[in-house]
Protein backbone atom coordinates (compact mmCIF):
# COMPACT_ATOMS: atom_id res chain seq x y z
CA UNK A 1 0.00 0.00 0.00
CA UNK A 2 2.85 2.64 1.03
CA UNK A 3 4.21 1.66 -2.41
CA UNK A 4 0.96 2.46 -4.16
CA UNK A 5 0.71 5.77 -2.79
CA UNK A 6 4.20 6.39 -3.57
CA UNK A 7 3.81 5.78 -7.24
CA UNK A 8 0.63 8.07 -7.02
CA UNK A 9 2.67 11.07 -5.60
CA UNK A 10 5.81 10.22 -8.20
CA UNK A 11 2.89 10.79 -11.05
CA UNK A 12 1.56 14.29 -9.27
CA UNK A 13 4.97 15.31 -8.59
CA UNK A 14 6.10 14.83 -12.20
CA UNK A 15 8.56 11.98 -10.63
CA UNK A 16 11.33 10.54 -12.85
CA UNK A 17 9.62 7.16 -12.53
CA UNK A 18 6.09 8.37 -15.02
CA UNK A 19 8.33 10.56 -16.69
CA UNK A 20 11.22 8.47 -18.10
CA UNK A 21 11.25 5.10 -16.85
CA UNK A 22 7.82 4.28 -18.46
CA UNK A 23 10.10 2.82 -21.59
CA UNK A 24 9.96 -0.46 -19.65
CA UNK A 25 7.06 -2.27 -20.39
CA UNK A 26 5.77 -2.62 -16.91
CA UNK A 27 6.33 0.61 -16.18
CA UNK A 28 3.19 1.91 -18.79
CA UNK A 29 1.43 -1.20 -17.32
CA UNK A 30 1.91 0.48 -13.51
CA UNK A 31 0.41 3.80 -15.04
CA UNK A 32 -2.14 2.03 -17.10
CA UNK A 33 -3.28 0.27 -14.11
CA UNK A 34 -3.17 3.70 -11.52
CA UNK A 35 -5.21 5.08 -14.38
CA UNK A 36 -7.77 2.28 -14.35
CA UNK A 37 -8.18 1.93 -10.30
CA UNK A 38 -9.00 5.54 -9.84
CA UNK A 39 -11.27 6.00 -12.42
CA UNK A 40 -13.25 2.85 -11.20
CA UNK A 41 -13.02 4.74 -7.82
CA UNK A 42 -14.89 7.96 -9.46
CA UNK A 43 -17.08 5.96 -11.34
CA UNK A 44 -18.41 4.11 -8.54
CA UNK A 45 -19.32 7.50 -6.79
CA UNK A 46 -20.44 9.36 -10.02
CA UNK A 47 -23.31 6.25 -10.67
CA UNK A 48 -24.40 6.25 -6.96
CA UNK A 49 -26.62 9.02 -7.31
CA UNK A 50 -29.28 6.56 -8.04
CA UNK A 51 -29.07 5.27 -4.57
CA UNK A 52 -29.96 9.51 -3.38
CA UNK A 53 -32.87 9.86 -5.42
CA UNK A 54 -34.69 6.57 -3.89
CA UNK A 55 -36.01 5.77 -7.18
CA UNK A 56 -34.15 3.04 -7.45
CA UNK A 57 -34.21 -0.71 -5.95
CA UNK A 58 -30.90 -1.43 -4.16
CA UNK A 59 -30.16 -3.86 -6.96
CA UNK A 60 -30.25 -1.21 -9.31
CA UNK A 61 -28.40 0.96 -7.31
CA UNK A 62 -25.24 -1.33 -7.64
CA UNK A 63 -26.03 -2.32 -11.18
CA UNK A 64 -25.71 1.29 -11.92
CA UNK A 65 -22.29 2.50 -10.03
CA UNK A 66 -21.00 -1.14 -11.85
CA UNK A 67 -21.51 0.37 -14.51
CA UNK A 68 -20.11 3.92 -14.14
CA UNK A 69 -17.24 2.27 -12.64
CA UNK A 70 -16.63 0.38 -15.52
CA UNK A 71 -17.49 3.61 -18.15
CA UNK A 72 -15.09 5.87 -16.36
CA UNK A 73 -11.73 4.49 -17.20
CA UNK A 74 -13.47 3.23 -20.79
CA UNK A 75 -14.28 6.75 -21.45
CA UNK A 76 -10.47 8.21 -20.33
CA UNK A 77 -9.35 5.08 -22.69
CA UNK A 78 -11.62 5.39 -25.23
CA UNK A 79 -10.81 9.17 -25.53
CA UNK A 80 -6.79 8.25 -25.80
CA UNK A 81 -7.12 5.59 -28.55
CA UNK A 82 -9.38 7.73 -30.81
CA UNK A 83 -7.29 10.29 -30.51
CA UNK A 84 -3.50 8.75 -30.82
CA UNK A 85 -4.02 7.85 -34.59
CA UNK A 86 -4.41 11.06 -36.04
CA UNK A 87 -1.77 12.33 -33.57
CA UNK A 88 0.48 10.41 -34.44
CA UNK A 89 0.57 11.24 -38.09
CA UNK A 90 0.64 14.97 -37.13
CA UNK A 91 4.01 14.21 -35.31
CA UNK A 92 5.26 12.33 -38.47
CA UNK A 93 4.26 15.39 -40.76
CA UNK A 94 5.89 17.61 -38.02
CA UNK A 95 9.66 15.73 -38.73
CA UNK A 96 9.05 14.43 -34.81
CA UNK A 97 8.31 11.23 -35.47
CA UNK A 98 11.20 9.83 -33.59
CA UNK A 99 9.83 11.25 -30.13
CA UNK A 100 6.59 9.26 -30.18
CA UNK A 101 7.18 6.88 -28.26
CA UNK A 102 8.69 9.56 -25.40
CA UNK A 103 5.26 11.80 -26.28
CA UNK A 104 3.20 8.77 -25.70
CA UNK A 105 4.56 7.98 -22.49
CA UNK A 106 3.95 11.87 -21.32
CA UNK A 107 -0.30 11.24 -22.05
CA UNK A 108 0.11 7.82 -20.05
CA UNK A 109 1.68 9.46 -17.16
CA UNK A 110 -0.94 12.26 -17.93
CA UNK A 111 -3.88 10.27 -17.96
CA UNK A 112 -3.26 8.26 -14.47
CA UNK A 113 -2.64 11.78 -13.00
CA UNK A 114 -6.25 13.04 -14.69
CA UNK A 115 -6.99 9.40 -12.54
CA UNK A 116 -5.73 9.80 -9.25
CA UNK A 117 -7.35 13.50 -9.38
CA UNK A 118 -10.34 12.16 -10.20
CA UNK A 119 -10.75 9.90 -7.13
CA UNK A 120 -9.67 12.60 -5.22
CA UNK A 121 -12.33 14.72 -6.23
CA UNK A 122 -15.12 12.26 -5.32
CA UNK A 123 -16.02 13.10 -2.06
CA UNK A 124 -17.38 16.44 -3.47
CA UNK A 125 -19.14 14.60 -5.81
CA UNK A 126 -20.93 12.50 -3.12
CA UNK A 127 -21.52 15.92 -0.73
CA UNK A 128 -23.13 17.27 -3.85
CA UNK A 129 -25.69 14.36 -4.16
CA UNK A 130 -26.42 14.74 -0.35
CA UNK A 131 -27.31 18.08 -1.17
CA UNK A 132 -29.10 18.02 -3.99
CA UNK A 133 -31.58 15.64 -6.14
CA UNK A 134 -31.65 17.75 -9.40
CA UNK A 135 -30.45 15.28 -12.31
CA UNK A 136 -29.27 17.76 -15.23
CA UNK A 137 -27.34 19.57 -12.03
CA UNK A 138 -25.96 16.55 -11.45
CA UNK A 139 -24.78 15.62 -14.91
CA UNK A 140 -23.42 19.86 -15.20
CA UNK A 141 -21.61 18.77 -11.64
CA UNK A 142 -20.20 15.68 -12.86
CA UNK A 143 -18.79 17.42 -16.19
CA UNK A 144 -17.17 20.55 -13.91
CA UNK A 145 -15.59 17.88 -12.19
CA UNK A 146 -14.20 15.94 -15.03
CA UNK A 147 -13.09 19.60 -16.39
CA UNK A 148 -11.83 20.50 -13.83
CA UNK A 149 -9.24 16.97 -13.52
CA UNK A 150 -8.55 18.09 -17.16
CA UNK A 151 -7.15 20.85 -16.78
CA UNK A 152 -5.11 19.97 -13.82
CA UNK A 153 -4.00 17.45 -16.22
CA UNK A 154 -2.85 19.60 -18.75
CA UNK A 155 -0.02 21.05 -15.67
CA UNK A 156 1.40 17.61 -15.73
CA UNK A 157 1.48 17.09 -19.73
CA UNK A 158 2.98 20.33 -19.76
CA UNK A 159 5.57 19.23 -17.48
CA UNK A 160 5.91 15.57 -19.02
CA UNK A 161 6.95 17.56 -22.46
CA UNK A 162 9.17 19.84 -20.79
CA UNK A 163 11.95 17.35 -22.58
CA UNK A 164 10.66 16.80 -25.46
CA UNK A 165 9.67 21.06 -25.84
CA UNK A 166 13.31 21.27 -24.93
CA UNK A 167 14.76 19.37 -28.02
CA UNK A 168 12.09 20.78 -30.36
CA UNK A 169 10.07 23.41 -30.01
CA UNK A 170 7.55 21.84 -32.09
CA UNK A 171 6.49 20.03 -29.48
CA UNK A 172 4.30 22.78 -27.72
CA UNK A 173 2.60 23.35 -30.65
CA UNK A 174 1.57 19.40 -30.46
CA UNK A 175 0.98 19.22 -26.96
CA UNK A 176 -1.62 21.84 -27.40
CA UNK A 177 -2.79 20.08 -30.37
CA UNK A 178 -3.45 17.06 -28.39
CA UNK A 179 -5.10 18.56 -25.67
CA UNK A 180 -7.80 20.60 -27.84
CA UNK A 181 -8.28 16.58 -29.55
CA UNK A 182 -8.57 15.06 -26.72
CA UNK A 183 -11.17 17.34 -25.29
CA UNK A 184 -13.12 17.16 -28.80
CA UNK A 185 -13.37 13.85 -28.74
CA UNK A 186 -13.71 13.29 -24.75
CA UNK A 187 -16.80 15.42 -24.98
CA UNK A 188 -18.32 14.05 -27.36
CA UNK A 189 -17.05 9.75 -26.20
CA UNK A 190 -18.53 10.85 -22.95
CA UNK A 191 -21.72 11.48 -24.39
CA UNK A 192 -21.89 8.45 -26.33
CA UNK A 193 -21.29 6.30 -23.15
CA UNK A 194 -24.02 7.40 -21.57
CA UNK A 195 -25.36 7.56 -18.33
CA UNK A 196 -22.90 7.51 -16.13
CA UNK A 197 -25.21 8.78 -13.73
CA UNK A 198 -28.37 7.10 -13.95
CA UNK A 199 -31.53 9.12 -14.83
CA UNK A 200 -34.24 8.71 -11.59
CA UNK A 201 -36.57 8.44 -14.10
CA UNK A 202 -35.15 5.71 -16.62
CA UNK A 203 -34.15 2.02 -16.30
CA UNK A 204 -31.28 1.05 -15.75
CA UNK A 205 -29.10 0.12 -18.66
CA UNK A 206 -25.40 0.15 -19.88
CA UNK A 207 -25.62 2.17 -22.56
CA UNK A 208 -29.13 4.85 -23.85
CA UNK A 209 -30.69 3.29 -26.62
CA UNK A 210 -31.69 6.56 -28.10
CA UNK A 211 -30.42 8.42 -31.19
CA UNK A 212 -26.90 9.76 -31.37
CA UNK A 213 -26.94 13.32 -30.23
CA UNK A 214 -24.48 16.08 -30.86
CA UNK A 215 -23.07 16.68 -27.38
CA UNK A 216 -21.93 20.23 -27.65
CA UNK A 217 -25.72 21.05 -28.69
CA UNK A 218 -27.05 18.96 -25.59
CA UNK A 219 -24.02 20.07 -22.90
CA UNK A 220 -24.91 23.76 -23.88
CA UNK A 221 -29.21 23.58 -23.13
CA UNK A 222 -28.14 22.09 -20.38
CA UNK A 223 -26.08 25.20 -19.46
CA UNK A 224 -28.78 27.55 -20.62
CA UNK A 225 -31.15 25.41 -18.74
CA UNK A 226 -29.67 25.62 -15.33
CA UNK A 227 -29.67 29.24 -15.59
CA UNK A 228 -33.31 29.99 -16.65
Amino acid sequence: MRAMWTDVDDILRLGERSAVATAERRELLRLTAYAIAFALLYGAVMGSYAGFSGRHSSDGLILQMVFSAIKAPLLLAATCLVSLPSFFILNTLCGVRDDFAEAARAIAATQAGVSVILASLAPLTFVWYLTSLDYPAAILFNATIFAVASVAGQKLLRGHYRRLIARNRRHRVLMRVWLGLYAFVGIQMGWMLRPFIGSPDAAVEFLRKEPLDNAYIIVGRLIVGAFL
